[in-house]
């Protein structure tokens, strides 16, 4: 691609329009969050209209996961063939006819489906934004620019929690899809009117007008413009399956291998602490209101937990601060069910979980730049996102059950930190499978290097 242009954005300072594209990405993180936890928010009250059972309940607060797995593997590879921005438009469409469909379902087999509708564009859109936000940001601000979007995604939860708390009482369940579609539905037009194509995209894929649409990016970030698109070296993938097949290739192979197993583990953690959480706090001996106090806080956490590792990751390699996360939360979590015996103790070991669980999903995220260049960036991480959706969807059940088989709260939350400990070993064997920084900087050291 053209390094003159690519090496003023990566070392230079950050311009407005770059920071409003990584603004508009968080927010549609904002909305990702509300709308993938929905089903979370409003279980009970479902559960009591349809009479369900425990079983009819877990699939469907598990239809949304299996939507966005979905999303990312099917949908957000297309990114790299037509473009970021169609399919991020795209996405929010379909999330906001799925819930506001949601909001007017008439059974539990309706809505699961709709949830599954609504899954397929959450997932491309979590995968487009965070791949956007990391080629809009410099070196030195690119593992804060993605990480910010985790946070979004954090927020949205937290939000949408104490949203439905009011709407679920006064008007009932059905309320809570409908002020999610609505705000996902206005964010078409807000991200039709803020947010570009991919320049990356544009210089790698060249489609029609490219030269111009760069040219305008150009303007708008500060550079000059240029009379010609200049050689390029990356190879663009000639269709999906292409694009699928270079992942697995000679050169990208033990990356991606490397950070499909991350992703599996780091959700499946994640999701087994999220999900199981207030439920075992209450059997350690919290009271209901305790232990979901507890569950809250991990949300909290989160969304400082994900800003502080963009910060870290803007003084020191990216690699080792998310190895540092992972270790942490370990540690974190084999003293967390022992300090129930002490009620502020044992809320504020959820808040510090909650931080660093959640700064270590980001940190995974913000890895997607450095380990695959513009032509398979998309297709890169909505693999990854599938796989780690897959460890989301089995974790929580697989925890359930060795449970019922007689392991102790305690000892799962061993083993979940024996799994943190296992992704830290696997993102330090990572390295940069592409040339994506052809020689040494002071920014380039400081962010974006895996090395």
């Amino acid at each position: 691609m053209n390094r003159p242009l690519r090496d003023a954005l990566d070392e230079g300072t950050m311009s407005r329009f770059q920071w409003r594209v990584v603004v508009v990405c968080i927010l549609l993180n904002v909305l990702d969050g509300f709308d993938v936890l929905v089903m979370s928010f409003t279980g009970k009250a479902v559960s009591a209209e349809w009479e369900l059972t425990s079983a009819q309940l877990g699939l469907l607060l598990s239809a949304g996961l299996v939507g966005m797995a979905l999303g990312a593997i099917a949908v957000a590879p297309w990114a790299d063939r037509v473009g970021r921005r169609p399919i991020v438009l795209g996405c929010l469409v379909l999330a906001a006819a799925g819930m506001l469909l949601s909001s007017a379902s008439q059974s539990a087999v309706q809505l699961g489906t709709l949830r599954v509708l609504t899954g397929v564009g959450i997932g491309g859109v979590l995968a487009c934004s965070n791949v956007l936000s990391g080629e809009y940001a410099s070196h030195r601000w690119r593992g804060l620019a993605v990480s910010l979007n985790s946070t979004g995604y954090a927020i949205g939860a937290t939000l949408g929690g104490l949203l439905a708390v009011g709407l679920v009482d006064r008007f009932g369940w059905r309320s809570v899809f409908l002020a999610g579609g609505l705000a996902t539905a206005l964010a078409v037009p807000l991200a039709w009117a803020t947010l570009p194509e991919s320049l990356d995209f544009l210089l790698t894929r060249r489609p029609k007008g490219a030269l111009e649409r760069v040219n305008a990016l150009a303007r708008r970030m500060g550079q000059p413009a240029l009379s010609e698109l200049p050689e390029t070296t990356d190879r663009s993938s000639a269709s999906l399956t292409a694009g699928f097949r270079r992942l697995l290739d000679g050169a990208l192979r033990r990356s991606t291998v490397l950070l499909w197993s991350a992703f599996f583990l780091a959700m499946s953690g994640f999701y087994v602490i999220t999900s199981w959480t207030p439920t075992l706090l209450a059997e350690a001996g919290l009271s209901s209101t305790q232990s979901l106090t507890g569950g809250t806080l991990l949300n909290l956490g989160g969304i400082f937990g994900a800003a502080a590792l963009g910060a870290l990751a803007a003084r020191f390699r990216l690699r080792h601060v998310l190895a540092g996360y992972l270790v942490v939360t370990a540690v974190l979590l084999s003293g967390f069910i022992v300090s129930t015996s002490v009620l502020w103790a044992a809320l504020a070991l959820g808040a510090l979980i909650g931080v660093f669980v959640n700064g270590c999903v980001a940190g995974l995220y913000a890895l997607n730049p450095v380990v695959y260049d513009a032509s398979v960036r998309a297709t890169g991480i909505g693999c990854a996102l599938a796989v780690g959706r897959i460890g989301s969807i089995v974790a929580p059940t697989a925890a359930g059950a060795m449970l019922d088989a007689g392991w102790s709260p305690q000892s799962l939350y061993l083993v979940v930190g024996a799994i943190f400990v296992a992704t830290g070993v696997l993102v330090l064997a990572m390295r940069p499978a592409h040339a994506a920084e052809p020689r040494p900087s002071i920014a380039a050291a400081a962010v974006g290097d895996a090395r």
